[in-house]
Order: structure tokens, then sequence, then C-alpha cells
């Protein structure tokens, strides 16, 4: 099997292929691929070349950090959670995300996503528990794990500069019902960051790996 690589060594320099062959068995992740081809002192490529380690980031390997998120055979998934017996065709072609900046190899540089939060300041605050009706959804939008899948297929999200996609309506959803006095402000935010610039493609609840329902978040934000 061969695993084909868009590289990068630093954020300034050229992204370029590299491919390395895998015989081992079909049972592991993709992440589990990256740690076994990683495993050595040497690092061979497919053409019997010495090269370095492949640079990609993981925390918990199991579905909760969100840092293994790439693009694996053309799909925005976690590494962690996407098997290689579930992947179709003879090749594994891993990319990094394409909407955020490259840092190195697999590893992009996602600090825009924290950074429209806080310039928008969507923070709860001091937290004044809304109706216990909210509390169900309120659940599934907090379990965002800000791993930018949803931004990644979004087909308006491009630098975040203007329209910051999904995750940040989850997290304005959150405030809004968590701080009464917070509500109208958030609102305003949210029509001029997501309300505005989404054309209801939805792909982001499709790849979503925590199956966050941010339709029902937009919902209850234009409602209100």
């Amino acid at each position: 099997m061969k695993v084909r690589i868009l590289r990068c060594k630093t954020p300034d320099s050229d992204q370029y292929w590299e491919a390395f062959d895998y015989n081992g068995t079909t049972d592991i992740s993709v992440a589990g691929l990256l740690e076994f081809l990683n495993y050595n002192d040497d690092i061979i490529n497919d053409k019997g070349e010495k090269t370095t380690r492949i640079g990609w980031e993981c925390s918990c390997l199991q579905g909760v950090c969100g840092a293994c998120a790439m693009v694996i055979n053309d799909v925005p998934a976690l590494a962690c959670e996407t098997f290689i017996k579930d992947l179709k065709g003879e090749e594994i072609v891993l990319r990094p995300l394409r909407k955020f900046p490259v840092i190195h190899d697999l590893m992009v540089d996602r600090s825009m996503i924290q950074e429209n939060l806080k310039s928008a300041d969507i923070y709860i605050g001091e937290y004044k528990p809304g109706k216990k009706k909210e509390h169900a959804l309120q659940y599934n939008a907090a379990k965002c794990l800000k791993c930018g899948l949803c931004l990644e297929v979004c087909p308006n999200y491009t630098n975040g500069n203007t329209f910051y996609g999904a995750l940040f309506a989850n997290d304005c959803y959150l405030v809004a019902t968590r701080n009464a006095e917070k509500a109208k402000t958030i609102r305003k935010v949210y029509g001029e960051h997501f309300g505005r610039g989404c054309s209801k493609a939805l792909s982001c609840m499709d790849v979503c790996p925590v199956n966050i329902s941010t339709l029902a978040s937009m919902a209850k934000l234009n409602r209100g």
C-alpha cells in the first residue's frame, strides 16, 4: 500500500509530495499508521531514500482533542478515528487542512479560531443557567473540538477575516443561552460574522466528528 503525504518543511517553504510503502495490518487508524512510519530512527520513503519524520499533531488519540484533523483521501477527518480498513483504494493520500496556514507537514496553525472568538467577545462571563429545555442542545454544542473540519468543508469560509464559520455559531448559541445579559450583543455579532455569510450548505454537520447540530444552534439564534 502506498501512503502519499503532502509535506512542508517550514511555513515559508514549498509543499511537496512524498510517498511511503506500508505492508502492515489495516486494522489500525491513520494516526497509528503515522506512528508506524515515524517509529524507526531511519525514516525511508518508497524510493529507498532516507528522509525526515512526518510532522503531525496528536494528543488524546481518542477523538476528543481534535488535534489530528487532516484531509484523508480528500475527506477532512480525524486521523485517530479513521481506520485504514474503511478507506477505499490501494493508496492513502494525506494532506494538511487547506483553510489554515501550514506549519510543518500535516500541522497547521488554527489560532485564527480562538482569535476570532476573542475579538468577538464570545465568552460566557458569569454563568447564569437558562431554561432546562436548552440543556440538551447546550451539551451538544459544547462538545465542539475546535478541530477546524467544519471550516475545511465550508464553501463560505476562506481566511476567517469576516465569516467565522459553524463553530462560531455554536459558541454564540452557548453564550447567548447561558448569559441572558449578553444575549442581544451576541446575536448581533453572530449576524455580522455568520448569519449573513452562511449559505446553509450544512456540510459542516456532515463532517463534524462529534455530530454537533449546528442547524439547531442557528435556528435558536435566529429565533431570538
